[in-house]
């Protein structure tokens, strides 16, 4: 299946109120879109999917996150602005990127992380997910959950006094996918008018591409088997990108999808808890293998992004360590991303550096 949007230009609800205030901005310095995101304020919100963020509040996290990897990592100051601070990571599914990026972030960030696997706290099963809530809102001051399931992370939040993370669930992952685009915005200068290919499973990295994307003006080109559904809430997405001036396509054909796209993405075919069925995907990705014959039919600079862990059935070698691969720095952006993140939701913090093109 083949679908186009049709472009429309659409004026977003957070452009300036009145000339006069633009010509304050212009006066002071600054451009429209600096101070536009400079009255951005998140702190007190929780992230359980990028749904319920806007185009500047997306911008303004990757703009955090950013000022904080520049001024940590090539000015090498040190900013305790989380001291004091603690955080508790639930994790009832086990990762590496996730983890560390947060254990470390929050530590450099002057905070104390607490991790918490199924062996120490048991979700639903010795203690409601709703008492679980209102203990934690009272030792500490915000909580990240990987969990299997969306529902875990509404009962949190909903009873929590304090913001709730979504590590990762089952329908989205939106902390990878503020990483994605941090690379992105590093490699190419800017987001706006960038085309994305998704090749590979309808999973929850997708669904978060799909939340989030057009917000950026960027390009959706999706390519995912027949058999298992590469939607997840088709209403709100086909409204979003109704709604933004971008386009999407939806396919069952990779090379199709894979035509004048700047990035292509695939992810894990076989997630955590699909693993007796394995044989039968493998079976359905058959062709779904990124190698420079799908790169043919991309732009010449075209780039490549996957979320890790990866397995070569998913991409070659010859893709995942040449010099189009931007794997690596995505995966450390993992960790700036969620300190940006982290840092918006809990304190009062202005960025340093020029707000950068989106």
């Amino acid at each position: 299946m083949s679908f186009k949007m049709a472009k429309v230009l659409v004026i977003s609800p957070s452009i300036c109120k009145s000339l006069k205030h633009v010509q304050t901005i212009h006066a002071r310095g600054l451009s429209v879109g600096a101070a536009c995101l400079g009255s951005v304020n998140l702190k007190g919100r929780s992230l359980l999917t990028l749904k319920d963020f806007n185009s500047d509040e997306i911008k303004r996290l990757l703009w955090v996150s950013g000022d904080l990897k520049h001024r940590i990592k090539k000015e090498n100051q040190y900013l305790p602005l989380l001291q004091g601070k603690s955080i508790a990571m639930i994790f009832e599914k086990r990762s590496t990127r996730t983890r560390m990026s947060t254990e470390t972030g929050f530590a450099l960030l002057g905070g104390h992380p607490c991790f918490l696997t199924s062996q120490d706290i048991h979700l639903g099963v010795n203690e409601s997910s709703t008492d679980t809530a209102r203990v934690l809102s009272g030792l500490c001051d915000i909580v990240l959950a990987r969990v299997y399931s969306h529902s875990t992370l509404e009962e949190l939040e909903k009873e929590a006094t304090i913001p709730i993370i979504n590590g990762l669930c089952d329908l989205y992952h939106p902390i990878q996918i503020l990483a994605d685009f941090l690379t992105l915005q590093e490699h190419y200068g800017k987001l706006d008018g960038l085309t994305v290919s998704w090749i590979g499973d309808g999973n929850n990295v997708l669904h978060s591409f799909m939340m989030t994307a057009a917000k950026l003006g960027v390009h959706l080109r999706i390519a995912t088997p027949k058999v298992p559904s590469p939607l997840c809430d088709r209403g709100s997405f086909l409204s979003l990108s109704n709604s933004c001036n971008i386009y999407l396509v939806m396919t069952s054909d990779p090379m199709e999808a894979a035509k004048g796209s700047d990035v292509l993405v695939t992810d894990t075919w076989v997630s955590m808890g699909q693993e007796e069925e394995k044989k039968k995907r493998l079976k359905d990705f058959h062709g779904y293998q990124i190698s420079n014959k799908t790169g043919s039919m991309a732009n010449p600079d075209w780039t490549f992004l996957h979320c890790l862990p990866r397995k070569q059935e998913e991409v070659d070698d010859e893709v995942f360590y040449s010099p189009r691969s931007l794997v690596f720095p995505e995966a450390e952006n993992r960790k700036w991303t969620i300190m940006g993140l982290m840092v918006s939701l809990l304190v009062d913090y202005t960025p340093q550096t020029k707000m950068p093109r989106f």
